[in-house]
């Protein structure tokens, strides 16, 4: 997904920080600069603050909360309020729910202003927090209706795409508001929807911007194998090997050795050698294995064939000279000629093959 403009805000964080904080005494008030990052961008543990104070993690946490608590009641609060609403105009431009890390790189590129924030969220009573699980990423709403909505048909979402399925952000997107329902068609915009998509941990795209399931090794791309079915997805028809080694440096910025690449695509079953140092995909058709497997596997499928048949079916499946076809054929070990001139496996090949 592209990166999201920055906007301006009506509002300096720091500074409101510092007065939503001001009433607190100073412990309660080191605890949660201490635990937001306000002083700087490091936030502390539970435990290390703790150990400073010497008192349990718990009752640093009990303190947190109280202080939250105390902030939520003041006079500071009341006179935030128009921040805090500034804030959820903000998360309902983005669509009502939001990731943090999306919402929190929309406002601002420092880390430390990201971290004021943040503290701002947690704050706030005008936000919902849902923690990250093994399906969604952290995240902030401010429309629980839409939310739950959302959260339903990411779940939908996830039960319909398969472990190899490679789809572009468009199909993605429309499988995406295809199962949102209660939702009236055009009322969530393109944007808005691709935000959505980044809640789940489920799904993701790859380097190239295609979209599947995250487990799969056409999004979580791990090694040159990776990358180079990527490369060949895209080109759509066979490339040799130091063309792909070529592509896969200068697309993704990552250094491929023409030689490595070549082992690389030897050892996946997903390539298949068609040719002279030539690979594609074996999903595109190709059959592995060498020529005469090739040759054999067709009279299997189509019985007995002329010469001219077997040429024309084999350059569809290999990049090669004909002459090569024509010294497979005359392995009699795997094929011989019926009486009416067309290819056949060979008793021998016929008999290894029944045992």
């Amino acid at each position: 997904m592209k990166k999201s403009r920055k906007i301006k805000l009506n509002f300096k964080p720091q500074n409101s920080s510092k007065k939503l904080l001001k009433d607190l005494k100073d412990r309660d008030r080191y605890v949660l600069e201490s635990r937001f990052g306000l002083a700087n961008t490091k936030k502390k543990t539970l435990e290390s603050i703790g150990q400073e104070y010497d008192i349990t993690r718990e009752r640093v946490r009990q303190i947190q909360d109280a202080a939250l608590k105390a902030i939520r009641k003041s006079d500071s609060y009341d006179e935030a309020r128009e921040i805090f609403t500034e804030i959820e105009t903000i998360i309902h431009d983005l669509g009502g729910v939001v990731s943090e890390d999306h919402l929190l790189d929309y406002v601002h590129d420092d880390e430390l202003m990201q971290n004021h924030i943040h503290f701002h969220l947690v704050v706030g009573d005008n936000f919902k927090k849902h923690k990250e699980d093994k399906k969604f990423r952290s995240r902030w709403s401010v429309n629980g209706d839409l939310t739950e909505k959302v959260h339903n048909a990411l779940e939908k979402l996830h039960g319909h795409v398969t472990e190899e399925e490679l789809l572009s952000e468009e199909q993605m997107v429309l499988k995406f508001l295809d199962r949102l329902d209660g939702v009236e068609d055009g009322h969530i915009d393109d944007d808005i929807a691709r935000r959505f998509l980044t809640l789940s941990k489920i799904i993701d795209s790859n380097p190239l911007g295609d979209w599947g399931l995250t487990a799969s090794q056409n999004i979580s791309v791990r090694g040159i194998r990776d990358y180079a079915y990527l490369i060949m997805k895209k080109n759509g028809s066979p490339m040799h090997f130091r063309e792909v080694a070529e592509q896969i440096t200068d697309t993704f910025d990552k250094k491929a050795h023409p030689a490595t690449t070549h082992n690389e695509l030897i050892k996946d079953d997903r390539f298949v050698l068609v040719g002279r140092g030539m690979y594609g995909l074996k999903e595109w058709g190709y059959r592995s294995g060498v020529v005469k497997d090739v040759i054999k596997d067709l009279i299997d499928e189509r019985g007995p064939l002329s010469k001219e048949e077997i040429i024309e079916a084999v350059l569809k499946e290999r990049y090669l000279k004909e002459n090569t076809i024509l010294v497979n054929l005359s392995n009699k070990d795997y094929f011989k000629k019926n009486d009416e001139g067309k290819y056949i496996l060979s008793d021998k090949l016929t008999k290894k093959l029944k045992k």
